[in-house]
């Protein structure tokens, strides 16, 4: 037990949100009300460091139990998030802010830029001599974050993705042709990759996935796609939205250029390249496979925004884990062990999954980000059986699909 530091807490919600974010949030508000000997309040900053600028606190041990639960199972961020790095001067407005609400327990929720956020805070309180202890609680769906085995958030978008291609799957058996499905993935390709969670054999799609850890060569989609439809009469593509070429420039961005299509000046608020969001990155394949190959049904879809908050498609082992990471960053606060850290979270050995939580440095995790190592790849458009049996106990298990036997009948016998 290191030193016990008391005062105020609070907790913030960074980034884009995901099902299970309110767990980790419900999990804070139940482990820090059990320690109101050492915190003595629990706050919440609605819209991150945002509204912590802006003095924007609620009092979240004034709400009831009931509605903790029901929030808990309520996907995005009820705090409201935001994507914000905080300029020097906003910095030492915060610290100010800090000592007047006498905070000294600062959590943030979020991604890799969220660690860094809380990295941020823990320097500069430490400088201003305004002690505090600075915890990151992992959230993502694109499950990038580095140390960590997996991110809570990460199961339940996979689960979604899973079953969105197993219906897809069925549909394209019904009218067959060419169905090409962009998921979420700037830099990482573990979302797009859970499309493959549902698949009985390889006659079950996706047939193709395209992710940013391999360089896209269109020529070689183009042939994949060929072959893929001769063979079944059918096609179904899983691609992820950061997929490039060998210089890393966006697809999109090359396709738009060489075509002269004003999707090349398209941004998103980060100045980047806009991809996922506004369906054309699938609209730029499509075409591609209608211009150079002789199929006439080429269809596309982006999954968009509504793969990260979908609330009918929770997995039971990611909101179980998002509530416990929640917790386990008040424990490693309040015992004084770490004076700062981001919760993460390691397989335990055993027959079955099982999972546990830990500290690491917040500089381990803040900024860069982890692409999916290559024995989950296989070969430029597929995946390995090792990512299946990564992915699928945290997607919760995804139940196959079933087909008729179509037994021929026999001429009826007249009698």
């Amino acid at each position: 037990m290191g030193n016990l530091l008391r005062g105020a807490a609070v907790i913030g919600q960074s980034g884009g949100p995901t099902a299970v974010i309110n767990q980790s949030l419900a999990g804070y508000v139940e482990e820090a009300t059990r320690h109101s000997g050492i915190i003595t309040r629990v706050l919440g900053m609605l819209h991150g460091v945002q509204g912590m600028l802006e003095e924007k606190l609620v009092d979240l041990a004034a709400e009831s139990r009931d509605t903790l639960e029901g929030v808990a199972r309520t996907p995005a961020a009820a705090l409201g998030s935001v994507r914000k790095k905080p300029s020097a001067a906003e910095c030492h407005r915060l610290v100010e802010l800090f000592r007047r609400h006498d905070i000294r327990y600062f959590f943030y929720i979020g991604g890799n830029d969220s660690a860094e956020t809380a990295q941020l805070v823990e320097s500069l309180t430490r400088e201003s001599g305004h002690e505090m202890r600075c915890f990151h609680v992992p959230k993502t769906i694109d499950n990038d974050l580095r140390v960590t085995d997996h991110c809570p958030g990460y199961g339940s978008a996979a689960r979604f993705v899973a079953h969105a291609f197993q219906g897809d799957d069925r549909d394209n058996r019904s009218l067959p042709g060419v169905k090409i499905n962009v998921v979420m993935g700037r830099h990482a390709g573990w979302l797009a990759a859970a499309g493959t969670l549902g698949r009985r054999s390889e006659e079950d799609g996706p047939h193709l996935v395209y992710l940013p850890e391999r360089v896209f060569e269109p020529a070689a989609f183009l042939a994949d796609v060929a072959e893929v439809n001769r063979r079944l009469g059918r096609c179904l593509v899983a691609v992820s939205e950061g997929i490039h070429d060998a210089a890393d420039t966006p697809f999109l961005q090359v396709y738009a250029e060489r075509t002269g299509s004003a999707l090349a000046g398209q941004k998103d608020s980060h100045g980047n390249v806009q991809l996922s969001g506004t369906g054309a990155l699938g609209d730029a394949l499509a075409s591609l496979v209608t211009a150079e190959l002789a199929i006439r049904r080429v269809r596309s879809d982006t999954f968009g925004y509504l793969q990260r908050s979908f609330p009918a498609d929770v997995s039971p082992v990611d909101a179980r884990e998002a509530r416990e990471v929640g917790r386990a960053a008040v424990r490693a606060a309040v015992s004084g062990e770490h004076a700062s850290g981001s919760i993460a979270i390691r397989r335990v050995a055993g027959p079955a999954y099982g999972a546990e939580t830990f500290v690491t440095p917040l500089d381990t995790v803040a900024r860069v980000t982890r692409s999916m190592p290559d024995e989950y790849l296989a070969g430029a458009n597929g995946v390995a059986p090792a990512f299946r049996d990564y992915a699928l106990p945290l997607a919760g298990g995804i139940e196959p699909m079933v087909d008729l036997q179509r037994v021929p009948a026999t001429a009826a016998v007249k009698a």
